[in-house]
């Protein structure tokens, strides 16, 4: 075959299948009929000469040839955007079009409902698509292209990406209104390395900087699949935690369960950063959105300088 039995509108498809494992979600995702998917996949499997995706009524699975095809097809779509913001670029034009922004999931639930509406003002003709997920996953999918930018938790591998810090977030205590740390003057994260001490699962960032921040082993405590999950065992007098300060609670716990407390001047937190890579050629729109984070960081961060970004 040539390049003329090849369509990108194809490669989406497939693309779109392979995330949704549907064919009925992806031609949602893509604004056209299914039948219409359904036939460009079919035409893109002829022209190839490989079968794709193994189909049943109740799922559709990646052969082994189409999990190669479709790992080569989010390249080739990366470098058709590169093309398009090329060509923005080169025409001066501000951030625009669709930008799939991502954040950890111990961050997006609280800064997303802060600054989306300023964000929208500040840029009416971005498209945006926001998702949720763990660092290393973000970090892949900034890799592979199917994630333009990010808000993560400093470090990051850096290679091939570029680094906007963006403000210092300080860490909270959690803990039963009943025990001794919700009480006593200036508090120190060494004071709650314990078998108390509550964790999220492994493969979480913020897990890893409380086990650090608290001189604590990786073994103590019990652990909890989210922040809400974590609040609620302390409440029930499990332990006590850290929590980032954008997701503690505004008011006192109503039930009178779990007090918060911060901690002295000194105390643990992590750097927010906006992450893109290096190569897109929206950097300028980028940085420029990674300033707009900064005039918008929530009150109690601390912000960071704008020359502080970083490539490698």
């Amino acid at each position: 075959m040539n390049l003329a039995g090849l369509s990108l509108r194809g490669l989406e498809y497939v693309a779109a299948v392979a995330d949704e494992g549907h064919f009925g979600r992806a031609a949602e995702r893509c604004n056209v009929s299914q039948p219409t998917l359904s036939v460009q996949v079919r035409k893109l499997e002829t022209a190839l000469g490989l079968t794709l995706f193994e189909r049943s009524n109740r799922r559709v699975l990646l052969t082994e040839a189409g999990q190669v095809i479709v790992r080569q097809s989010r390249v080739v779509l990366a470098e058709a955007q590169r093309l398009l913001a090329l060509a923005s670029e080169g025409r001066g034009a501000p951030l625009t079009g669709r930008l799939v922004l991502a954040a950890i999931q111990t961050l997006g639930p609280y800064l997303f409902p802060l600054v989306l509406r300023p964000l929208r003002e500040q840029y009416p003709l971005l498209m945006l698509s926001l998702s949720e997920s763990r660092t290393t996953e973000i970090i892949e999918g900034l890799r592979d292209g199917r994630i333009d930018a990010a808000l993560v938790s400093l470090p990051v591998p850096q290679h091939g990406l570029s680094v906007a810090p963006l403000f210092v977030e300080p860490f909270w205590l959690a803990c039963p209104a009943e025990h001794a740390l919700a009480r006593g003057g200036a508090l120190s994260a060494t004071e709650i390395a314990g078998p108390d001490l509550l964790l999220l699962d492994e493969g979480n960032c913020l897990r890893d900087q409380t086990i650090a921040a608290c001189g604590a082993g990786s073994s103590v405590g019990r652990h909890a699949t989210s922040l809400e999950t974590l609040r609620s065992m302390v409440a029930a007098g499990a332990g006590y935690t850290l929590l980032p300060a954008l997701a503690v609670p505004a008011h006192p716990d109503p039930s009178g369960l779990m007090v918060t407390r911060s901690f002295d001047v000194d105390g643990p937190g992590r750097t927010i950063a906006l992450v893109w890579r290096a190569s897109d050629p929206r950097a300028a729109g980028l940085a420029s959105l990674a300033a707009f984070f900064r005039a918008h960081a929530p009150p109690g961060t601390a912000v960071c300088r704008d020359e502080d970004v970083t490539e490698a």
